[in-house]
């Protein structure tokens, strides 16, 4: 594992590691809350004790596609197949948002010519990106990851039948 990737993943954990304690301190609170006995201390008990549950379930979200994300990297790597970021820059290193937008369209062409190729929306995801669409950034690997881990479930690694507007 390159030291990058290793300082990343373990400033990963670390962040899930002090939101874990987080979640348990507030977990006692709301323990407490529901041992007070009174209505409103019950009400607030189960209220936090919500918000726990809440978090797991996004953090474990997160981290699967945090996963995934790697894996379909992994594999375009492999393939000679990852975006390049070639795209012009500003002295303080910004992107150019004229180029982004100008390669963001050859992109979304290659996804709409090939819409059942996670690849493809892999590609998309970073173009929305480096345009400063964040969301449809998120969206669209989310959705490259669906479509990811589809066609591995799918006997002999085909595309599978999935709806990109999931």
């Amino acid at each position: 594992m390159s030291r990058s990737r290793l300082l990343a993943v373990g400033g990963a954990v670390a962040l899930t590691v002090l939101l874990a304690l987080y979640v348990w301190l507030v977990a006692l609170r709301a323990v407490a809350l529901l041992g007070t006995g009174t209505p409103i201390g019950i009400a607030l008990g189960v209220a936090f004790l919500v918000l726990p549950l809440l978090v797991v379930a996004l953090l474990v979200k997160e981290w699967m596609l945090a996963i995934d994300t790697q894996s379909m990297a992994d594999t375009l790597a492999a393939e000679g197949g990852l975006p390049v970021d070639d795209l012009p820059r500003s002295p303080g290193g910004r992107i150019d948002r004229q180029a982004a937008r100008a390669q963001f369209d050859v992109v979304r062409e290659q996804t709409e010519a090939t819409p059942d190729d996670w690849r493809s929306w892999y590609r998309l995801a970073f173009a929305y990106d480096a345009a400063g669409d964040r969301s449809a950034a998120r969206a669209s690997l989310r959705t490259a990851s669906r479509m990811h881990r589809a066609q591995r479930r799918t006997p002999g690694g085909g595309p599978a039948a999935t709806d990109p507007a999931d």
